[in-house]
């Protein structure tokens, strides 16, 4: 390697299920040394519980494996590393795999692997030992709860990526560790970095939260749209990360998508709470990062502040919910309330009531037009979910209850989809770790093991403080009644039961009106979901940006969640969409700029 040059970083996944070609693309479309992809989030680890359920031997996301058989002479042909968490709940498993993968296509390989992270079986001995395992969203302790565990996972950093690819490892397998660590791990190693090079490390992570999530960076999701005019499948990104940690996020030349300080911001503001961005190995602070544009589909990320990480460690723990089942009946043309409340009341009559049930929720949602044009147009769902600890009582009896109102009930019914069967759910329960507690270790392809020390981190630097923003005063000016979304940028998604929207603007002067007008309450009232929920509210100036997280929005985690959009995947478009006065220079000054 050469260490007067950048890394280049590429990215073939950003989850469990993402676009299979991406690995094959990504090796063969120009130079990169390394090729990473994430495939895990909170959801993922119950999937891939589920599946160990039947077969102890899966665990790990399969595609991966996939992606190995079409990429992996060309990787070591090339010297191209390969790191990914695709081992999800059995990274032993899949590196086992992978070795037996690399023999029948004849290719000599060194496929190394990190353990540690999976503590589901040390749980009951942590409680007994007095680590109450607080739920992080609501305090409660973990066996105040009374649950059991079934999978617990705590994020791990980059150093055991950093000791397998000293040790010559071609490929790491890791379970869960950070999807930064994916970046952060690979670039210490060839810049030969130190635990304390706190602003090289954040940088990293910097640069590993941009690419984790694939195309999002380039183009996909992107709120304006008109933008990308590239309308191909967005080209995956791309990471050059330099010796003092800035990067130059890009993609391979003749791909679809876009890069730019748009589709990187909107990616930075993805998935966030506070500025201050927690890893296992240094404090990323996002309020210090600077965007500018270089080139075409070329962003440069400098100016990156790093400080010493908490001695805990977070873990994503999963309880059994229990069972759910949903149904939506169909309501058409005139007098959809009355028709719902017939519908609900009769459904119940057969179930014998509500109180059955330990969860009902019944949602009737409006898509109805006066005098539509087409049939479709003229329809509202009821949606109605039930939850309960016994499988039975949510499955086919209730789904089959919800057929008999087929002739017995309101005019025009049907319904989306067949009777369905129960369906097992997780609860996702946030909490923290010492991380002295943690047994971070590399298992090589000859079997022997490395752990990994972790360090004081005695940080004797200047504390950072958050960037300030000097807002201007008020004034009263002509506006107008638009979408906020004609000037405002937006990305939501989810993190566990909390949901966040980042939003932002092109430049100071929109950004002083935003920082202004977008206040908390100003929030509420444009996302009425939120009236009872703790809204938080976090400024960061460097990205004309502010950051909203929603608490509780998706109740006890996405597994869980009974919203549509479990995700929030959706929210930041919902609130782009939402009437507000914004004054005329601005929406000229936007006019101009698009």
């Amino acid at each position: 390697m050469d260490l007067r040059r950048a890394v280049r970083i590429g990215n073939c996944s950003g989850f469990y299920g993402d676009r299979l070609v991406a690995a094959k693309e990504m090796v063969e479309g120009g130079p990169i040394d390394f090729l990473t992809g994430d495939y895990l989030a909170e959801l993922t680890m119950l999937i891939l519980w589920k599946a160990r359920q039947k077969d102890p031997r899966a665990g790990y996301a399969r595609t991966f494996l996939t992606q190995m058989e079409q990429v992996l002479g060309t990787c070591i042909d090339r010297g191209i590393k390969i790191v990914s968490n695709a081992g999800g709940l059995n990274p032993s498993g899949l590196a086992q795999d992978i070795a037996k993968l690399a023999i029948r296509l004849g290719i000599t390989t060194n496929v190394a692997y990190i353990t540690g992270d999976d503590i589901a079986a040390q749980i009951p001995q942590l409680l007994d030992s007095g680590h109450n395992l607080a739920n992080l969203d609501t305090q409660v302790a973990l066996k105040e709860a009374n649950v059991d565990t079934i999978t617990a996972n705590c994020y791990l950093g980059a150093w055991g990526i950093v000791e397998a690819l000293k040790e010559g490892a071609d490929i790491v397998v890791c379970g869960r560790v950070t999807d930064a660590s994916l970046v952060v791990g690979p670039a210490a190693y060839w810049h030969g970095w130190n635990h304390d090079d706190f602003d090289q490390l954040a940088g990293a992570v910097v640069a590993g939260h941009i690419i984790e999530c694939g195309p999002q960076a380039t183009g996909g999701n992107y709120a304006f749209m008109n933008e990308v005019t590239d309308r191909r499948y967005p080209g995956f990104p791309i990471a050059e990360v330099a010796f003092d940690g800035s990067s130059v996020i890009t993609k391979h030349e003749d791909t679809g998508g876009l890069v730019s300080v748009g589709t990187v911001t909107a990616q930075l503001l993805y998935e966030i709470a506070e500025p201050e961005y927690l890893n296992p190995d240094v404090v990323a602070h996002f309020d210090t990062i600077n965007l500018s544009q270089l080139d075409t589909d070329r962003v440069l990320v400098a100016g990156g502040r790093g400080s010493a990480p908490t001695q805990n460690l977070k873990v994503a723990l999963n309880y059994f919910g229990g069972y759910r089942n949903t149904m939506t009946m169909v309501l058409t043309g005139l007098d959809i309330e009355q028709k719902a409340a017939w519908a609900e009341e009769e459904l119940f009559s057969i179930l014998g009531g509500k109180d059955r049930f330990d969860e009902v929720d019944v949602q009737l949602i409006h898509f109805e037009r006066e005098d539509a044009l087409k049939n479709e147009l003229a329809t509202a769902h009821l949606r109605i979910t039930l939850k309960d600890q016994e499988a039975a009582k949510v499955g086919r009896a209730f789904s089959n209850a919800v057929l008999e109102l087929a002739l017995g009930g309101y005019p025009g019914f049907h319904t989306t989809s067949t009777p369905t069967s129960e369906s097992a759910y997780g609860i996702y329960w946030p909490t923290l770790i010492p991380a002295s507690l943690i047994e971070h270790r590399v298992v090589l392809g000859d079997g022997s093991t490395i752990t990994i020390s972790r360090p004081s981190y005695e940080d004797g630097s200047e504390p950072i403080s958050r960037r300030t923003f000097n807002s201007p005063s008020s004034a009263s000016e002509p506006t107008m009644r638009l979408p906020l979304g004609r000037i405002c940028g937006a990305r939501s998604g989810d993190k566990g039961g909390n949901a966040n929207v980042g939003i932002w603007v092109r430049d100071a002067q929109s950004f002083g009106w935003l920082y202004n007008f977008l206040d908390v309450d100003q929030f509420r009232r444009m996302l009425p979901e939120a009236k009872d929920l703790e809204v938080r509210r976090f400024e960061l100036p460097n990205l004309y940006a502010i950051n909203f997280v929603i608490f509780g929005l998706l109740g006890e985690g996405v597994a869980s969640s009974i919203r549509l959009d479990p995700q929030a995947k959706g929210l930041g478009e919902y609130i782009r969409s939402r009437h507000v006065d914004v004054p005329i220079r601005l929406i000229q000054e936007e006019q101009a700029h698009g």
